[in-house]
């Protein structure tokens, strides 16, 4: 049996770059986590708290959204004792936008 959310094969043989870009287009592609990019661009930092409280969702379900931002290297994590605080890395969006600029380019207006 395998696993669902494994990568296919030829997906491991693709250029690191293309996987890498793959993976924070993956961690996008959920709607409640657009909204906590959105609501950490607003501030310089969030605990998980204020984001759970702006967005009405679980605890729970936050941590794993900010942990799969976090793991994207889209978002940063610093602990503050008792509090952890997250903010976007603005570098890492400007990135995935130049990816899926050059990505739109390549396809749409040939070469």
């Amino acid at each position: 049996m395998t696993d669902s959310l494994a990568e296919p094969d030829h997906a491991n043989r693709a250029p690191p770059e293309s996987r890498a870009v793959a993976a924070r287009f993956a961690a996008l592609s959920h709607p409640a986590r657009i909204e906590i990019l959105k609501h950490l661009s607003a501030s310089n930092s969030c605990c998980c708290r204020e984001v759970v409280d702006h967005l009405d969702l679980a605890q729970s379900t936050v941590s794993q959204h900010l942990k799969i931002l976090v793991e994207a290297g889209l978002v940063r994590f610093q602990p503050d004792r008792q509090r952890s605080r997250y903010e976007v890395d603005r570098a890492a969006l400007a990135d995935v936008s130049a990816s899926l600029t050059a990505l739109v380019n390549s396809c749409c207006y040939g070469r």
